[in-house]
This record gives C-alpha cells, structure tokens and sequence, in this order.
C-alpha cells in the first residue's frame, strides 16, 4: 500500500520510531516504504518492501530536506521472513543496520506487543508514514492518520485472497475516508504506544478496510532472528 488519506501533517517527531526506507531500484516507478525502529540496529517493515538496495532514514520530519535530526543508514542484510510469499502470507522482514542509530529525542524505540497482546474491533490505532495525502497528491512530510479495527468479516468479504486471522488484522472503516496505501507499506499500525501491525496491503483504489500483518505472531521469529544476526556480527 503509498497514501495516507483522511489524515493530517504529524507534529514534528511525535512518531520519533518511524524510519523511511529509501529504495533504490530499476523500475519505472519510485518505490518508497515505511518501516519503524525496534532495536538500536533493526528496523522493522513489510517483505514486500525487499528490493537489493534500501538506505533507512531516522528522525525525518520531511523527507525532502536534509534536517540536522536526521540519521541515514545503510542496511547491512535484509531479512524476510522465511515463509513470506508475495503480499499474501507472513508479509514481515527485519531490516539489520550498517550502525547502531544514536537514540535521542528524534529517534527512539517502538515497543513490540506481548504474545497474548491483541487489539479488537472497534479499536482506534495511529499510523504515521510519508505517503500522498489525496489521489496522486504527494507529500514529504511525515503524515498521520486514526485508523479503526474491523471484524475478520469485513476482509474476508473484501479480499478475495486467504485472510487468516491469526496472522493478518483487518483495519479501516469502509464508511470513512480514511487509509494508507502503497507508500505506507512496512509502517506500523500503534496501540498505546505498542506496535500492533505492519501495514501490507489492500485494494488497488484504497478503499478500507485493509490487511496489516499481526505482530505477535511474529515476536518468536523476530526475537530469534535478532538475536541469530546480532551474534553473527560479532564475529
């Protein structure tokens, strides 16, 4: 999914985990992603963001200017989860720094949920990211928008993909106009300050409701593979 639609300009780094992922590729169209901090040296975001190179970008208020708050690194291994398969199933990937990032008021964690954590319909969630803000209206600020949790129903009646419950979560009231889409891919969806999902797809117009991955059930791999990694540079 690349808009935020419905929402409004962030304050300036109230969402001090978010990273935008700087993407180079060969396509015709810019590829752009979200992505949010989770460890001094890993960032969080969608598989389906994976491309062989991407720079992360911390502490951006506009992405466009090249702020004194900002930290640019590059990523020293992409890692998807072994399972993903395109934008359907286990779509997570965890992002390992060249560096750590310099933790500061610009630039901090985002807590990741305990494994009996969930949210439930009729939860309001916030999702921050650098996508349009209207039908092919673009913007470099960081944007934000609420979001509402549906019932598994409305997506299983949406998508005509699987929709496993388990693993997915359905956000987005079909009745407001309020959304994010492809440039938003890998942000986080946030609970009391929890990162709750992982933005991952939806319609092509955008329309909600939409499908984020669930992040608790992931926390085994993501610790895991952290840890697999972290011990690996070390050597």
């Amino acid at each position: 999914m690349s808009k935020i639609i419905g929402g409004r300009e962030a304050v300036p780094h109230s969402h001090p985990y978010i990273a935008y992922l700087w993407i180079n590729t060969t396509e015709k169209t810019k590829k752009k992603c979200g992505g949010f901090l989770v460890h001094e040296d890993f960032v969080l975001t969608a598989a389906h963001c994976w491309r062989r190179s991407i720079t992360v970008i911390l502490g951006a208020r506009d992405i466009d200017e090249q702020e004194m708050t900002q930290q640019v690194i590059p990523i020293r291994k992409a890692i998807p989860h072994p399972y993903f398969k395109r934008k359907s199933f286990n779509d997570i990937m965890l992002l390992q720094l060249e560096k750590k990032a310099k933790l500061n008021a610009e630039v901090s964690l985002l807590k990741l949920p305990s494994g009996h954590s969930q949210v439930t319909p009729g939860m309001v969630c916030s999702l921050a990211g650098w996508g349009c803000i209207d039908q092919n209206i673009s913007t470099s600020k960081l944007h934000e928008v609420q979001l509402e949790i549906q019932k598994d129903k409305e997506c299983l009646s949406h998508f005509k993909r699987p929709y496993d419950s388990t693993t997915k979560i359905c956000v987005g009231n079909p009745k407001e106009k309020k959304y994010g889409l492809q440039g938003d891919s890998g942000s986080p969806l946030v609970s009391k300050n929890v990162a709750q999902g992982i933005v991952s797809y939806g319609k092509m117009e955008g329309t909600p409701p939409n499908i984020y991955t669930r992040i608790s059930s992931f926390l085994c791999w993501i610790k895991t593979t952290m840890k697999l990694f972290k011990l690996q540079g070390q050597d």
